[in-house]
């Protein structure tokens, strides 16, 4: 039986991407060699780079003077390669969870950070507005989606300063004026192929105006200069990259990814928002995620939580349960998601519900 499959990362892939992904890994590209086993530099995988970039730029509309990168190390390297390039005495950050305080934390190795808004107070269940983003500022950085708590920004910031955002878990879920950001980046393992490759779309003119000097892996020139291809570029997540890349494409684009998102995500909230059982852990909702749906039972039924996720189980949907950080249940609706499954989810919902 094909599983109902939420899990929030690495999580699911669609068909297409999973079928030609297996398909080159027992041949790639006709030459009678496995993807796992061909040279980064030969004709046909260059043709992959070449493609998984051009179609990221055509998909986003990147505007001209962008670069777009697939390198190592994860969103995680992300949070040191970004004020290592472009911090040179004070940065603003957001903090709205567990992954923008990490990258708070790297940034301080680097200059003075300012956390210009906080929802950390509350247990990250609200996005913050009405701050003020200082003109001094060598860059502002956003977490635009928060996979742990279930918070997300819909829209594209008006700021007098350089903006970078961490779209690991949101990119390719709406249309995204990426004239308005110097940074871009997103770990592939949410929204784009499997863990091990990096998404990052950087704004030439940002760079070369710190006066440190950058080790040659954590330059970004380097990987523009190189074509992503200084080192041994992770060959198989750029290849599915490639191939979600096509499929998006083929369905209509971003503009009907997020058509189908707001969908499947109006589904499960109805769902939560009609129920005596469960209830949303988010408290604005505004702020809501449309990426990763966080909720818990009600104080009178929280001894069932773990009969909930073996009752899922048996019924074939899996990755359910909430980040151990705050328990209860969390729903990841990435692209790939039929909203077949959200509807699985919620007739799952409300027979446990009845049966109680």
């Amino acid at each position: 039986m094909k599983k109902h499959n939420f899990s929030a990362g690495p999580s699911i892939l669609s068909e297409y991407t999973i079928k030609n992904t297996a398909d080159a890994i027992l041949n790639f590209a006709n030459t009678g060699l496995s993807l796992l086993e061909v040279s980064h530099r030969g004709k046909e995988f260059v043709a992959v780079m070449d493609e998984a970039q051009q179609l990221v730029k055509e998909l986003l509309d990147v505007p001209e003077g962008y670069h777009v990168l697939y390198l190592g190390g994860g969103a995680s390297l992300q949070f040191c390669m970004a004020p290592y390039n472009l911090l040179r005495s004070k940065a603003g950050y957001l903090d709205t969870g567990t992954w923008a305080a990490n990258a708070i934390k790297e940034a301080r190795l680097f200059g003075e950070v300012e956390v210009l808004a906080s929802s950390k107070e509350a247990n990250y269940t609200y996005y913050p507005k009405g701050y003020e983003v200082p003109e001094d500022l060598d860059y502002f950085h956003i977490t635009t989606n928060n996979t742990i708590y279930g918070t997300e920004l819909r829209t594209d910031p008006d700021v007098k300063v350089p903006l970078i955002a961490d779209m690991s878990s949101d990119i390719f879920s709406r249309p995204v004026d990426v004239s308005k950001y110097d940074l871009i980046y997103a770990g592939a393992q949410k929204n784009l192929g499997p863990a091990g490759a990096t998404l990052v779309i950087v704004k030439e003119d940002a760079l070369g105006k710190v006066d440190r000097q950058i080790p040659t892996m954590l330059d970004y020139r380097t990987h523009i200069k190189k074509g992503s291809m200084f080192n041994t570029p992770p060959v198989l997540p750029v290849f599915s990259s490639l191939q979600t890349l096509r499929y998006y494409k083929e369905l209509g684009g971003v503009k009907e990814m997020e058509k189908r998102d707001l969908a499947k995500a109006a589904l499960l909230y109805d769902a939560i928002d009609s129920s005596k059982m469960f209830v949303g852990t988010v408290t604005d909702p505004d702020s809501r995620s449309i990426m990763n749906v966080t909720f818990v039972m009600t104080p009178e039924y929280k001894e069932l939580e773990k009969d909930f996720v073996d009752f899922c189980a048996a019924r074939g949907i899996v990755g359910i349960k909430g980040h151990r950080s705050v328990g209860g249940f969390r729903a990841s609706l990435y692209n790939a998601l039929p909203i077949e499954s959200v509807q699985a989810l919620v007739d799952a919902m409300k027979e446990f519900e009845k049966a109680h």
